[in-house]
């Protein structure tokens, strides 16, 4: 059997325009749940009530009318799927209509239908009347041409015919899809006896089941699912479109707050800026530059100064690209809509859409700046992908993407598969995956070469530079992007890479006259000497170069294996290790292999002071092992 479709739909209109009432009418629930909402008559936090219409599970919220309320209304707006526009028949469009209804408008609603309530208290003409009213109010928006139905919640006229439109219009939702990762905003949290911390809210991505681990954001609180309820009724797993109440363990419940958010854990990072395009109603006054606001998302509110990225002010009705630097962190991705409301007095002025939850300070009136973030505006996945790596050269993860996308893996590596057969990003590795904008490889690259080469012509007697010095002359980029660039050198036979040391290819080093005099001096000193070796101080002093030239000189020597360092000081010429390892053969052969230290001494005629270090050096190379206080030859 086909699972059902679970859609919210959310009521909007006046104080006292009968929004409660209609939906205590149409599901048998009133959504007026506090003893003072009652007593008053009007509705002041969020109500929910449920009404099943076949195959189609729908969600109710009551939000509040009075102005003072709005910002409640504004928690319960985010979720929802239908708008339900209420508006009395005997008093028509008022002020909170228009607030509310700009706020759905604002918030990206794409449906909806209309009620005329209370038509039992006004005759045909005047229903008429305001039904002309109401097609006025709507022309231009997302409710023109949509149902206007008027009911009675005393007689319950026209209830059937709303159920019935309300059934045709949830049948045009799309379905969601319950791969997204888990997003519940919180509007509630309270304890129930014998049960503990509850939260509610409308599971607007993804879904969670009995069980789950999640994480509170933004507090980064790792909590457990010890129960689910959706309806009234205790379910085993929640999707999203269904205003679901979580039973939570881990939490008391006075820790969380109303604008919290309930997801997948790991994923997301909380933020405290974000950029987006805000627009203005026409109602609104001029917003200059660095003015604050109230800003609305989901459940959650904070202060905001706007930072507009174009121009020192935003006209009345226009639009632009702005960077909202809150008061406080929360959760948002890109594509969520939010509502700003002014400082002072508060009332509605606008909103927008987030287009970076990520966002980094940009110099105001910065093309650049501009032309990125339309990119991630208006570009398909493929163009915001290539987007955010070509502003990150360091490079990204996939814990960098799906944080500041919400995307799941699969697309993520889909749309980098893409974006690396076009050659515009590269990638760079598989488990975990990592990625970089193709030519921020291609700028490491250039980086390092001109490193290497900057190298060379600083130290002509050096053989090259360490891996190590390299990547940070170059600005010390991500290993995966350094990997990558120095490959890629490689295989374009521009640099090689020997051991440790990065060089440019086909390199070799030329002594001057008085080099390679001194490099011919070094070596006679401790060819004639046997296994009796001056100091290396006592031979670099002597030559005609200065002491850092014969430093690296000496280097070369050692490099090229003429010249062996046994340890600190004591530098043996090949010739004479060879000469060693002979007279240690034939010494196993002819008397066993058993070494004691004067014998060693007689052997090689040498003192102690010579005898320790070459011992110890035998040792490591595995010609001799240590026993005791003799050698066994091996």
């Amino acid at each position: 059997m086909a699972s059902a479709k679970h859609i919210i739909v959310g009521t909007a209109g006046h104080i006292d325009h009968g929004k409660s009432a209609l939906v205590e009418a149409l599901t048998g629930t009133n959504p007026d749940r506090l003893e003072e909402e009652k007593r008053r008559g009007i509705t002041i936090d969020l109500g929910f009530a449920f009404l099943d219409l076949g195959d189609v599970k729908i969600g109710l919220v009551d939000v509040p009318g009075h102005e003072r309320f709005v910002r409640n209304m504004l928690a319960g707006a985010g979720g929802i799927d239908v708008v339900l526009l209420v508006v009395a028949g005997d008093e028509s469009i008022k002020p909170q209509t228009r607030e509310h209804f700009d706020i759905c408008r604002l918030l990206g609603i794409p449906r909806g239908l209309v009620a005329i309530t209370k038509s039992d208290l006004v005759d045909a003409e005047m229903l008429g009347l305001v039904r002309l009213e109401v097609e006025e109010f709507v022309r231009g928006s997302f409710l023109e041409g949509a149902p206007i139905i008027p009911v009675s919640a005393r007689t319950g006229a026209g209830l059937d015919e709303l159920k019935q439109a309300l059934l045709r219009v949830a049948h045009d939702v799309p379905e969601k899809d319950l791969t997204r990762h888990f997003r519940l905003p919180i509007d509630r949290s309270f304890a129930t006896k014998g049960f503990g911390t509850v939260v509610t809210g409308t599971l607007i991505s993804g879904a969670v089941k009995i069980d789950d681990e999640v994480e509170l954001y933004p507090a980064r609180r790792s909590v457990r699912v010890r129960g689910l309820h959706s309806g009234g009724k205790p379910i085993g797993r929640a999707v999203a479109g269904q205003r679901t109440a979580v039973n939570l363990s881990g939490i008391d419940h006075a820790e969380i707050q109303r604008g919290m958010v309930l997801g997948a854990p790991g994923v997301f990072n909380p933020t405290k800026k974000v950029d987006a395009r805000i627009t203005l109603l026409p109602s609104a006054r001029p917003l200059k530059n660095r003015a604050r606001a109230h800003f609305h998302q989901g459940s959650a509110e904070a202060i905001a100064e706007i930072v507009l990225l174009e121009g020192a002010e935003l006209a009345p009705g226009g639009s632009a690209l702005a960077q909202l630097r809150l008061d406080g962190e929360m959760l948002v991705l890109p594509g969520d809509r939010f509502i700003l409301r002014q400082f002072s007095p508060v009332v509605t002025i606008g909103g927008g859409v987030v287009i970076d939850s990520a966002a980094r300070r940009h110099r105001r009136d910065d093309p650049a700046a501009r032309e990125f973030l339309e990119t991630l505006e208006h570009g398909d996945r493929e163009e915001f992908l290539a987007a955010l790596a070509e502003a990150t050269p360091r490079g990204l993860t996939l814990d960098d993407v799906r944080a500041r996308t919400g995307w799941v893996e699969a697309e993520i590596r889909e749309t980098a598969t893409k974006l690396a057969e076009q050659k515009r990003l590269r990638i760079l590795s598989e488990q975990p995956l990592t990625l970089a904008a193709a030519q921020a490889v291609e700028k490491c690259a250039v980086a390092l070469r001109e490193a290497v080469e900057q190298f060379h012509s600083a130290n002509p007697l050096l053989p090259g530079i360490p891996k190590q010095e390299l990547r940070g002359r170059a600005g010390n980029p991500r290993p995966e992007v350094f990997d990558a660039a120095l490959e890629d050198l490689v295989r374009a036979k521009a640099v090689a890479v020997t051991g440790g040391l990065v060089q440019r290819a086909g390199r070799e080093i030329a002594l001057s006259a008085e080099e390679a005099r001194a490099k011919k001096l070094i070596e006679q000193a401790f060819e004639g000497a046997g296994l009796s070796v001056p100091s290396v101080s006592a031979v670099l002093e002597k030559l005609p170069v200065e002491a850092s030239r014969a430093q690296k000189i000496l280097q070369i020597l050692l490099r090229e294996g003429v010249l062996i360092k046994v340890a600190d000081d004591f530098v043996f010429h090949r010739t004479a290790v060879a000469r060693l390892r002979e007279l240690l053969a034939k010494y196993h052969k002819e008397q066993g292999n058993r070494l004691t230290m004067i014998a060693f001494k007689e052997l090689a005629g040498i003192t102690r002071k010579y005898a320790i270090p070459l011992l110890e050096y035998l040792d490591r190379e595995h010609v001799t092992r240590r026993v005791g206080d003799e050698r066994v030859i091996l």
